[in-house]
């Protein structure tokens, strides 16, 4: 669990069953008074008006459920309400009207408890229980701990603000109340206007106008360029400020390109959002005087350690040339982007970055990396709380966040952006061992960058990679397998993937060894599934050409040119204008490796 705590000894558990407990005898009333009851249906939409008025008036909790048992009589007999907010280990009570007292300890419930409240919280849908006899019925484990005080009915209901789950507002009856007559979507209407009450409440006014303004800025996010498609997205945390940290932005640059940047600062308070604001306004005004990547970040970093704040923060930032497609990228200790292939493939592009901006430790290297992105590409750029809601790590997240990308045509970019977010933040259970969340633990920015076609109409065909090492890129070796692998996720020949691996860190391994030029990588699938084509190209500018050698067994080097004869279904070398290409091919229903 989150707090840390084990819930397997059996004196814990019993703590917790006390605290359920407890829990269930808050519907004793406080008084016995009643309101003239409302006619059944005329009267509900004038009641839920008047209610709707008084709540988003209310100054306090307390105020806006007195509110609401205001509206007890026959049609809706109110025996005594509460409110519980959500953390990730608990249901905690933050207020109660017309119920008995409790100890602290007995307004936390814990979440994996087979519970109605705990069941919304899950689902973000509302449990109704007309009945003492239903309630036993679908959940027989908190049936012994239920009310004992007369309680008859029960509707535990979601608190939903901005389309965040936040809460779960628990109405106790003291008689049987069937969900008939639209008094479900009575109940679900009231619940709504008490948790936009509530939000109003926690956030407070000043800071609630803050996080609107600062949203808004947001909002005014371009399309993009001729040539070059953008959709926005921003998702606040679960609860307090409707803003935070986490921004994005959308530049328009000299020349018909177009800056793209993305960023996290560290925290999720009125500080981070203010600090956000600032850090958003420098970086744009950089790029519009026209600095490269490398030095809007590195300005970028100076401006926010100026400020003396003590936080830092994450960031990508990118120019796109719409005639070409190639963007240039530096990165800031920010996730890396995702490049989704028109067949619906994605790879995570390992892309070089520096620290995070605002670390004022004399290292101000953000390397520039270049990716060519081609017609109906998608590249997706995303912060923390995209991957990691629900209780992910990077890896799990990840996976969830390419089966999520994968379906669907690249056209409908709206669309893609639209059905990743409801993956990632609808109600879902994270993974074995981690416990389920309905709500956004993290803010969430979204950016989908897509080349549009110059024919619409075209077909793209095939699946392709291309990516460029330096000479003091090491790492790239590795980043370039994984890319490999994931191009090749569903090649029908699993040997073929290490065979590819292989080759492939050989040819860029000669290079990076024998010669002081970069290694540029380039992979291309072509034909229909069982019977594909593979065509791997490691070009080079050096003109001298590799021999083949006879190794002995304690030869370090020497094997590139055997291992291709052994394992490649063909291959040569190719003389450029300026250096060479090393190429090789497989077929997915060619013949067994030796």
């Amino acid at each position: 669990m989150a707090d840390g705590h084990e819930h397997g000894s059996s004196g814990e558990r019993d703590a917790e069953v006390r605290q359920v407990e407890a829990l269930n005898r808050l519907a004793g009333p406080a008084d016995d008074g009643s309101i003239e009851a409302p006619e059944r249906g005329r009267h509900r939409a004038s009641d839920l008006l008047v209610a709707g008025h008084s709540l988003a008036r209310a100054e306090s909790l307390a105020e806006a459920l007195a509110l609401i048992s205001q509206l007890s009589g026959t049609e809706l007999p109110l025996r005594g309400q509460a409110v519980f907010r959500a953390d990730r280990a608990f249901l905690h009570c933050v207020g109660h009207f017309g119920l008995c007292d409790a100890g602290d300890e007995a307004f936390r419930l814990p979440l994996d408890i087979d519970h109605p409240a705990t069941q919304v919280t899950r689902t973000g849908r509302p449990v109704f229980l007309s009945s003492p006899q239903e309630y036993r019925d679908r959940f027989p484990t908190a049936w012994p701990l239920s009310d004992r005080a007369g309680s008859e009915a029960w509707a535990y209901l979601p608190l939903v603000t901005y389309g965040q789950l936040t809460g779960v507002w628990l109405a106790a009856f003291d008689a049987p109340v069937p969900m008939t007559d639209g008094l479900g979507t009575f109940l679900m209407t009231l619940a709504r206007l008490l948790g936009e009450s509530i939000e109003q409440t926690y956030n407070g006014r000043a800071d609630h106008a803050l996080s609107q303004n600062l949203r808004s800025s947001m909002d005014r996010v371009g399309p993009g360029v001729e040539g070059l498609t953008v959709a926005a997205r921003y998702v606040p945390t679960g609860g307090g400020l409707m803003i935070g940290g986490d921004w994005f932005d959308s530049i328009a640059l000299p020349g018909g390109r177009l800056g793209l940047v993305i960023g996290d600062v560290q925290g999720h308070d009125v500080q981070a959002a203010g600090l956000m604001s600032q850090l958003r306004t420098a970086i744009h005004a950089y790029a519009v005087e026209g600095h490269g990547p490398d030095a809007v970040m590195v300005r970028a970093s100076h401006f926010l350690a100026s400020l003396d704040e003590d936080r830092f923060a994450t960031c990508i930032y990118l120019e796109a040339d719409p005639a070409t497609g190639i963007l240039r990228i530096a990165r800031a200790g920010h996730p890396h982007p995702v490049l989704r292939l028109p067949d619906g493939t994605c790879l995570l592009k390992h892309v070089r970055g520096g620290l995070p901006l605002g670390l004022d430790l004399g290292e101000d290297d953000y390397p520039v990396s270049v990716i060519t992105l081609r017609a109906n590409e998608i590249l997706m750029l995303c912060t923390d709380g995209l991957i990691e809601n629900g209780g992910h790590d990077m890896y799990s997240g990840w996976l969830r966040v390419r089966n999520a990308l994968t379906p669907g045509a690249a056209e409908n970019i709206d669309g893609l952006a639209d059905r990743l977010l409801n993956a990632v933040v609808a109600p879902h259970t994270a993974q074995p061992g981690t416990r389920p969340t309905s709500f956004t633990e993290d803010d969430i920015a979204l950016l989908l960058l897509r080349r549009d076609p110059s024919d619409p109409s075209a077909d793209h065909p095939g699946r392709h990679l291309r990516l460029t090492l330096e000479q003091d890129q090491a790492q790239g070796l590795a980043d370039a397998r994984i890319e490999l692998q994931g191009l090749l996720h569903d090649w029908a020949r699993p040997e073929h993937v290490d065979t590819v691996v292989l080759l492939a860190s050989e040819l860029l391994g000669n290079v990076l060894v024998h010669t002081e030029c970069a290694a540029v990588l380039g992979a291309e699938i072509s034909g229909v599934q069982g019977r594909r084509h593979l065509r791997v190209e490691v070009t080079d500018r050096s003109d001298e050409v590799p021999h083949r050698r006879a190794p002995g067994e304690l030869s370090s080097s020497g094997r590139g040119l055997v291992l291709l004869d052994l394992l490649a279904h063909r291959w040569n070398i190719r003389p450029e204008p300026e250096g060479k290409t090393v190429w090789f091919e497989l077929d997915e229903d060619g013949p067994e490796e030796p």
